[in-house]
């Protein structure tokens, strides 16, 4: 089904904007996947837009360097499942929406007082375990079929740049920006 709704929204998932996004998001999860069969214990997020993508984490740029050609290189000889990744947003929102629906179905019909909801608590417990279960593999399509992009297509990475920030509780982060273009 997913994959019919990705064939409906092509007008849209080929534009230049979406296309240049889907093809850095999957360079950014190829990337994330060799930094982690690599580094045992890696911490790293990223988000990717039209020129190119960031990680946060604590990585040598001679490493964010060397994993992000050799994605590229495996992406093109058609290894396009590194695009997916288990610990993207798409599957994290993907979770989201489903458990909240399932938590408002299983609310259906409620009368407004505590008694009443906990009464239906078991019943949402399970439509959201369920949703949960269910989001994975859903999450996982999403991704392949309309954030990410297996073919990387003309990409080419332009630069890599690094600087430290501030992440949470003050402490410091390494930041890399992966700079791509494409046509």
């Amino acid at each position: 089904m997913i994959e019919n709704l990705a064939e409906l929204a092509q007008p849209v998932l080929n534009t230049d904007f979406v296309r240049h996004t889907r093809r850095n998001h999957g360079l950014e999860h190829a990337t994330v996947h060799i930094l982690s069969a690599r580094i045992p214990n890696l911490s790293i997020a990223g988000r990717s837009d039209t020129g190119g993508f960031f990680l946060w984490g604590h990585v040598e740029t001679s490493e964010v360097e060397s994993a992000v050609n050799e994605a590229l290189e495996r992406l093109r000889a058609g290894e396009h499942q590194l695009a997916v990744h288990p610990n993207c947003g798409t599957g994290l929102v993907t979770t989201g929406v489903m458990a909240t629906m399932a938590g408002m179905i299983g609310s259906i019909g409620v009368k407004r007082d505590l008694s009443n909801y906990a009464a239906r608590m078991p019943t949402i417990v399970l439509l959201t375990i369920g949703a949960i279960v269910l989001s994975q593999p859903v999450g996982l399509q999403l991704q392949e079929h309309f954030t990410t992009l297996g073919d990387p297509g003309d990409l080419r990475v332009t630069g890599i740049t690094h600087s430290t920030g501030t992440g949470l509780l003050g402490r410091p982060i390494t930041v890399h920006r992966v700079s791509t273009a494409q046509s």
